[in-house]
């Protein structure tokens, strides 16, 4: 082997293992999140009109009533006393989300679900509904005409209906009149929260984000936040310091669990996960019925009165198969366990009792999750 060879071929590997390295890593944007930049939730209440009879029906749904009436009084339309017969009207819910650091003046999307017996809210427009915070306070205004996703049709002996047609949307349907007062600028100390809390992944952060600033500004408080000091200069720049910080590439860990859902057969399994020697085997019991039946007809000789009957055959077939044992390794990696496992010809569904078992058996060490 020449030396320029040797040396090509010793390039190739190290920039396949940084490569390697490189993807194993996360950015801390990707991690955690910054206490105090989050979204909150609002609600209101209010009424969809123009729905050509598929709204509520007035006599069973009463707040849809009591709602038309006092709306039709506070502008100026005296309806007390009086029969209400129209379908074009229902109640709904309007929810939306308010973003992080949302200005007075900006929009936002809303969802409308129907609170009623409407059968369909399609061409329904939303008068002005004011949505609600959590403390009571209002934070936005909805109105606007929906987009139904699903749709309803139906004749004298037959209805078909795809999607949800009583949930609309309505894009850019809110308009934001409150804002949520926090100065991120002015903050001396800053939290962030993980995504997936760890004792390991924490430590890693912190020591990261120490690393870069050249003094201890952070520190692991517990498996699921990371506490900073603002540095002198970041102070009143904190978006600065925010925006080097999570460009920050770290190797997160995670603790070995195998996830199941038993309902529909899917099993996924952390890297970590690691069996002790263990042997498994799997069989699978399968019962075969065959009936066939058999006409019996007298002989030429048979006793007056004889008659031709049906006699009944029946067979039975047990089979068993996949009687095969096999030893798994002590310490293997999930590559070997699912090779391991597939090799018995074995599903999903049996693959999930085996590991059931082998957890029992206290062979595993991960743990088990049942969705």
């Amino acid at each position: 082997m020449t030396p320029t060879f040797r040396t090509v071929l010793v390039a190739a590997l190290l920039s396949l293992f940084t490569l390697a390295n490189a993807g194993a890593t996360s950015r801390i944007k990707d991690l955690a999140n910054i206490e105090g930049v989050r979204q909150n939730q609002l609600i209101g209440y209010g009424l969809v009109v123009g729905l050509n009879g598929s709204g509520d029906t007035l006599n069973n749904i009463p707040f849809t009533r009591q709602s038309l009436q006092a709306m039709l009084e506070r502008l100026g339309v005296n309806i007390r006393g009086q029969t209400l017969r129209t379908g074009n009207v229902a109640a709904v819910m309007v929810t939306a989300n308010l973003p992080a650091f949302a200005t007075q003046g900006t929009r936002i999307d809303v969802t409308v679900s129907s609170l009623g017996d409407a059968k369909s809210l399609q061409g329904g427009m939303l008068l002005v509904t004011p949505l609600l915070g959590a403390d009571g306070n209002v934070y936005a205004v909805a109105q606007g005409s929906l987009a139904i996703g699903g749709f309803q049709a139906e004749g004298e002996a037959a209805k078909i209906v795809r999607g949800v047609p009583t949930v609309g949307r309505i894009a850019n349907g809110a308009l934001i009149e409150r804002e949520i007062d926090f100065n991120l600028n002015r903050q001396n100390q800053l939290r962030m929260a993980l995504r997936n809390p760890d004792f390991t992944t924490a430590k890693r952060i912190a020591a990261a984000i120490n690393d870069y600033i050249g003094v201890p500004t952070a520190e692991s408080l517990d498996p699921g936040t990371v506490g900073i000091t603002v540095p002198n200069q970041y102070k009143g720049n904190v978006i600065s310091l925010l925006t080097e910080i999570e460009q920050l590439q770290i190797d997160p860990d995670t603790a070995a669990k195998i996830v199941i859902d038993e309902r529909s057969g899917i099993i996924v399994m952390g890297r970590d996960v690691r069996v002790s020697m263990v042997a498994v085997a799997q069989g699978n019991l399968t019962v075969t019925i065959t009936e066939t039946p058999q006409v019996s007809q007298p002989g030429p000789f048979a006793p007056r009165g004889a008659q031709t009957v049906v006699v009944p055959r029946t067979r039975i077939g047990v089979q068993e198969t996949g009687k095969q044992l096999a030893v798994v390794r002590d310490g293997i990696s999930l590559q070997q366990l699912v090779d391991g496992l597939n090799s018995l010809g074995i599903g999903p569904r049996d693959m999930i009792a085996i590991l059931q078992a082998i957890k029992s058996s206290g062979a595993i060490q991960a743990d088990i999750e049942v969705m």
